[in-house]
């Protein structure tokens, strides 16, 4: 019975230890891209940064359609009533005091453009704060397709070793039967250790991916990562026309939409430039108190004299140039987000055709030549060097897939960091 207990406690640890690991391998990121976007969105230091950059520039709209803070003053007048009695400040007992109450305003319209500045601003910092996203989640989604491709083609050198392992054995065996030369068994163990060199050379690339993609989601730069399970599936090929892309891209583009809003807000300011040629206002009512009552009110305007023209007039100038500054900077930004959005689309169209050609044509080919060497060297038609080749080509042509689909997501990746949104 006490037997009986304790394999049935062993069994109940062991059961709860798979669950647990399997739930710790299930909580790790990596395996798909969603997963790692949403941390990168919560965890990622420089959009986080961004954000609040954006959120400044937000609380600045209301500071810049503000009046500016009214001013009191206070006069005592006659406070020893003509050497009459010692110095007061108690306003009964002084000659007379003065309230004055002051409030700065500026000439009409100045206040809704400096807002309306400060809303442009706003939104171009806005747009920052999207394109530092767009750029993160492409570097996300590139950093995930690596990682994609390093994994599976470790997972092809490996099944190739082992393919290789058991070559090597047939040519031990066909030479200690003397149908082979000793030659065969060397090339095989040189192949191996150029297989397990590749293994230690792409284990050490793999290292570093993780490392980058760890930096991006701001964790420590050996946490562990899952496997990555699948790759996001291409678009279909009506959603990757040329001119529909283009369209979004010029009413999406995190870039262009911060570039618009620098072109207003710069039309604004030369506005603003102009109305400052107008005064400014201050504005002041004085109650004066004598004794104990109010006796007297006074009203007061006053101006400043924009007799600095020429100062004025290197306002406008520069408000201008400013101006000039953003349109050309915007063109420049748009002509290079085309030619961008034209080389990705091309590259995801030659990626697409590569692909199909490794997997319908080339693979199925090289898998053919393959089996084709490996019954004539069992046959004593074909030499291990021929075999060996054979081999090479089936791997290049898995490779050649794997590479077309990183290209295609990389590229895909550049897409929709343009456009600013997932297709």
């Amino acid at each position: 019975m006490k037997t009986v207990l304790q394999a049935t406690a062993l069994t109940a640890l062991l059961v709860l230890g798979g669950g647990s690991s399997a739930l710790a391998q299930e909580t790790l990121p990596g395996a798909t891209v969603e997963s790692l976007l949403a941390l990168a969105k919560a965890n990622n230091p420089d959009y986080t940064s961004m954000r609040h950059e954006s959120q400044a520039a937000n609380e600045r709209v209301t500071m810049a359609g503000a009046l500016m803070d009214p001013k009191f003053r206070i006069e005592w007048m006659d406070i020893t009533k003509g050497d009459s009695q010692s110095p007061t400040l108690w306003p009964n007992e002084t000659g007379s005091t003065k309230y004055t109450f002051m409030q700065d305003l500026p000439w009409w319209g100045k206040r809704d453009l400096k807002r309306a500045i400060a809303v442009q601003e706003a939104q171009a910092v806005d747009g920052k704060a999207q394109g530092t996203w767009s750029m993160l989640a492409a570097k996300v989604k590139t950093t995930h397709a690596q990682r994609y491709f390093i994994y599976h083609t470790k997972k092809l050198t490996q099944e190739l070793l082992d393919l290789t392992n058991r070559l090597a054995n047939v040519a031990q065996v066909r030479y200690a039967g003397g149908l082979a030369m000793q030659q065969d068994a060397i090339r095989a163990q040189v192949e191996q250790t150029a297989m397990q060199t590749e293994l230690v050379a792409l284990d050490g690339e793999a290292r570093q991916v993780d490392a980058r993609l760890n930096a991006l989601l701001a964790r420590p730069s050996n946490a562990p990562l899952t496997a990555p399970e699948i790759l996001p599936v291409l678009p279909a090929e009506a959603k990757l026309n040329a001119d529909a892309l283009m369209a979004r891209v010029y009413s999406s583009n995190p870039q262009l939409f911060s570039e618009e809003a620098r072109i207003k807000a710069a039309e604004l300011s030369r506005e603003l430039a102009v109305k400052n040629r107008y005064p400014d206002f201050t504005l002041a009512i004085t109650p004066t108190q004598m004794q104990s009552r109010i006796r007297e009110w006074s009203l007061m305007l006053e101006m400043n004299i924009p007799l600095q023209q020429g100062t004025r007039r290197a306002q406008e100038r520069e408000a201008l140039a400013m101006l000039n500054a953003a349109q050309t900077r915007r063109a420049a930004v748009a002509n290079q987000v085309a030619s961008d959005l034209s080389e990705n689309l091309v590259g995801i169209d030659a990626a697409q055709r590569t692909e199909r050609l490794a997997k319908t044509s080339l693979l199925p080919l090289a898998e053919l030549t393959f089996q084709a060497a490996l019954a004539g060297y069992e046959n004593g038609k074909l030499d291990f060097a021929t075999l060996l080749d054979a081999q090479r080509q089936v791997r290049q042509a898995k490779q050649s897939q794997l590479k077309a689909q990183l290209e295609a997501q990389m590229r895909l990746a550049e897409v929709e960091n343009l456009i600013g949104e997932a297709l």
